[in-house]
C-alpha cells in the first residue's frame, strides 16, 4: 500500500532511540522528510546513519531538550522551512521515573508533566498554523498501555499519559474542521532501553532475576514476544497517512495483546 507519505514533512519527537527511532524510520522508508529531535547529538548522528543505511532516505535533525518552549518552538520553524510543509507531528517522549506515589515531591511531578505532556501541548500548539493553512495534518501522539491499565509502580506515566488521551480526544472534535486527525498511540512490551530498564526495576523490587522477569511477562502475552520498535512504527506511520482519512480520536495500543481491558 502507498501511504502516500512521500516528500511529506514529518517531525518526530525523542527520535534518537527506542521507539521514536522505530517511527521515524518507517516514515523514511516511506519517503517522507523527516525531522529527528533529541537532546543527544551522538546518538541522533547515529540514528540518522542508521535509518539512511536502512531506508535510502537521510532524516534531518535538530539537538534540543523537549521539556524547554523554545527549542519545541526552534525544532518546528527549522522543519518548516526546511520542508516547505508540516504534514504530520508525532509527539514521543522518553519515560517518567519509575516509582509509587510517596517516592515523589513535587519536583519529580513538574518534571513528569513538563516531558509528557506539557511537551506534547507545545508542540502541537507551534505545528497548528502549518497544517490550518495546507488544510491537511496528522498528529499522533505516543503514550503507554498505561491509558488502558494502570501501571505498577508507574503512578507518574498512569497519570500524565492519561492526560494526553484527554487532550487528543478534545483536540479531534476542534481540529476536525481543519481536517487534521489527532490519535493516540500506546506500546506495550516493545523491546527498548526504556524496557530492559524498567524490568530490571521490577525485578529488583521482587527479588527476581531479569530473566524471570522477562518470562513472566511473555506469559501474559498472547503474542508469546515482546513487540520492535518497527512494528510500533508501521501504527504511527498509518495513522499519518493518506491511508487514513475517518480515524480520529483514538487510542490504540501495539502491545501483542496483552491489555485485556476492552
Amino acid at each position: 500500500m502507498d501511504l502516500g507519505l512521500k516528500g511529506k514533512g514529518v517531525i518526530v519527537l525523542a527520535s534518537s532511540a527506542g521507539l521514536g527511532k522505530g517511527i521515524a524510520c518507517e516514515f523514511a522508508r516511506e519517503q517522507a522528510q523527516v525531522m529527528l529531535f533529541s537532546s543527544n547529538e551522538e546518538k541522533l548522528i547515529a540514528a540518522q546513519q542508521e535509518i539512511e543505511a536502512e531506508t535510502g532516505n537521510r532524516p534531518s535533525y535538530i539537538v534540543g531538550d523537549m521539556t524547554k518552549a523554545e527549542d519545541i518552538k526552534r525544532v518546528v520553524a527549522v522543519a518548516a522551512e526546511k520542508f516547505g510543509n508540516i504534514y504530520a507531528l508525532v509527539n514521543n517522549s522518553g519515560g517518567p521515573k519509575a516509582g509509587n506515589f510517596d517516592a515523589f515531591d513535587d519536583d519529580i511531578w513538574q518534571q513528569a508533566y513538563d516531558l509528557t505532556l506539557l511537551s506534547y501541548i507545545r508542540a502541537i500548539r507551534e505545528v497548528l498554523p502549518y497544517m490550518r493553512k495546507a488544510g491537511v495534518g496528522r498528529i499522533v501522539c505516543s503514550t503507554s498501555s498505561s491509558v488502558k491499565t494502570a501501571l505498577d509502580n508507574l503512578i507518574l506515566s498512569n497519570t500524565f499519559r492519561c492526560g494526553v488521551v484527554g487532550l487528543a480526544k478534545s483536540l479531534s472534535q476542534e481540529l476536525g474542521k481543519d481536517n487534521i486527525l489527532v490519535n493516540v498511540i500506546g506500546p506495550g512490551r516493545i523491546r527498548t532501553e526504556r524496557i530492559d530498564v524498567l524490568d530490571q526495576f521490577r525485578a529488583e523490587k521482587t527479588g527476581k532475576t531479569i530473566e524471570e522477569m522477562q518470562a513472566a511477562h511473555l506469559k501474559n502475552i498472547p503474542l508469546g514476544r515482546y513487540g520492535d520498535p518497527a512494528e510500533y512504527g508501521k501504527l504511527a506511520a498509518f495513522l499519518c497517512s493518506e491511508a487514513n482519512t475517518y480515524i480520529t480520536g483514538q487510542t490504540m495500543l501495539a502491545d501483542g495483546g496483552q491489555v485485556k481491558a476492552i
